[in-house]
């Protein structure tokens, strides 16, 4: 009895069959029609699929970054300072949505063409099996091989996912602090004050401290002589801060606070006064008050200590 020229399940070589009554071509149609279509349809849907996740999850971000402020932040002191940061808690939430965006998109489409692949191989006849056993021992390798770097990568992630620091945030890591320029899944760039760039690897990072958040204080010590009469330094320190605080070139969220009396040193006593500013306003905000409370304590001829030595002589 002779063997059928096609299978079962080979449609195309049945067509060609019955039309051609063609052994040869009826075998090849499989690999010259049926292969290469199959091929294409599921290249179309594959970018089909990645083009609605694609849009889904730009979708998602743009609702994230256009959220409204969480109502348990909505009240009392910190109302004004979300108020007068508005903007930059938007581009905040901007960079962090487009962030998220971009690493899972970049995520679907390695998953969904990995999985085309291997659905084009199946297709092409081979057995996938071995080759997925194949991929998950080299996976397992790698994954014991590269412990850090899966690491850095995971660390990555949930630096970006927390929103634990952004570029433009003045930081420090441990190792290093300074200026954010690149936050990236393996390494974050920042730069310091002296203008050295540092690369550190995001999971070597166990600690943050992050000064541009929302709000920053500025925490300032004012020695005076011991025969300063310290109720007239706190209200001249009182007035100086409030005159700062009135100028509209300084971005100053509250009003400013003496604190008092916070040390005894050896050659005069320490005051403190703290300013609640905007983040990138701290440094000048403490440059301006100490030059102007300088500028006072001449004018009302309040004394600045300076270093005292006392020296013992013997006469032998």
């Amino acid at each position: 009895m002779a063997q059928p020229v096609c299978s079962s399940d080979g449609t195309w070589c049945t067509i060609v069959e019955n039309i051609t009554h063609n052994e040869t071509l009826a075998k090849a149609a499989d690999w010259v029609i049926a292969k290469p279509l199959a091929i294409i349809v599921l290249l179309i849907v594959a970018f089909v699929v990645r083009w609605v996740l694609h849009r889904l999850i730009a979708r998602l971000a743009q609702r994230a970054a256009e959220g409204p402020v969480p109502s348990v932040l909505a009240h009392g002191a910190v109302q004004r300072v979300i108020s007068e940061l508005d903007g930059y808690s938007a581009e905040r939430r901007r960079q962090r949505a487009e962030t998220m965006a971009s690493l899972l998109k970049s995520i679907v489409t390695t998953v969904i063409f990995t999985i085309v692949i291997f659905m084009i191989i199946a297709q092409l006849g081979y057995n996938i099996g071995p080759l997925l056993a194949s991929a998950g021992i080299v996976g397992v390798a790698l994954g014991f091989g590269a412990q850090s770097l899966v690491k850095d990568f995971l660390s990555g992630i949930f630096l970006i996912l927390e929103d634990q620091y952004g570029v433009g945030d003045s930081v420090n890591v441990g190792a290093a602090s300074g200026t954010i320029e690149a936050v990236g899944l393996r390494v974050t760039r920042l730069r310091d004050v002296n203008g050295v760039t540092w690369f550190v690897r995001n999971g070597e990072i166990l600690a943050v401290g992050n000064s541009s958040r929302v709000w920053s204080r500025v925490v300032l010590d004012v020695p005076v002589a011991y025969s300063s009469d310290l109720d007239e330094v706190r209200d001249l320190l009182a007035e100086v801060a409030e005159e700062l605080y009135q100028d509209p070139d300084f971005s100053i969220l509250e009003q400013p606070e003496v604190w008092g009396v916070e040390r005894w040193d050896p050659d005069g006593i320490v005051l403190r006064i703290a300013v609640k500013t905007t983040p990138a306003q701290s440094g000048p905000v403490a440059r301006e008050l100490r030059a102007r409370i300088k500028k006072r304590f001449d004018a009302d001829g309040v004394e600045i200590p300076l270093p005292q030595r006392m020296v013992w002589q013997r006469r032998s």
